[in-house]
């Protein structure tokens, strides 16, 4: 009688395993027609932080204009955040954005903008 309670356990289980990973197995994407085609936008970015000062370059090769700034966080609480001004990365340009603290940075980041044509 036990041996039948198991094996009844482990195939509930088994079946239960199969089922979940049916419904997790990706599906085809159908596009809609007449969908306008989603627009690819967006400088890549690198940035470097040496000490306490931070280089970042961005390259935007898609034609329309992004307007970039970068973030930085430092490490100590008297330390000033700053959030540098925008500039523009046109297409098939490269800027670079620079940026400080007193002493350590904790993190950087660049944000994006899409603007006007």
């Amino acid at each position: 009688m036990r041996l039948s309670r198991s094996l009844a356990s482990a195939t509930a289980a088994v079946c239960l395993v199969m089922s979940l990973s049916y419904e997790a197995m990706s599906h085809a994407r159908v596009e809609e027609p007449g969908a306008a085609p989603s627009e690819l936008f967006g400088a890549s970015c690198r940035s470097r932080i040496t000490g306490s000062r931070v280089t970042a370059y961005c390259h935007n090769p898609y034609p329309r204009t992004d307007g970039v700034r970068l973030h930085i966080e430092c490490d100590r609480w008297w330390d000033l955040d700053t959030d540098g001004p925008e500039v523009e990365a046109g297409p098939a340009q490269t800027v670079r954005l620079t940026g400080r603290c007193w002493k350590e940075v904790r993190s950087a980041w660049v944000s994006h903008r899409k603007l006007a044509r």
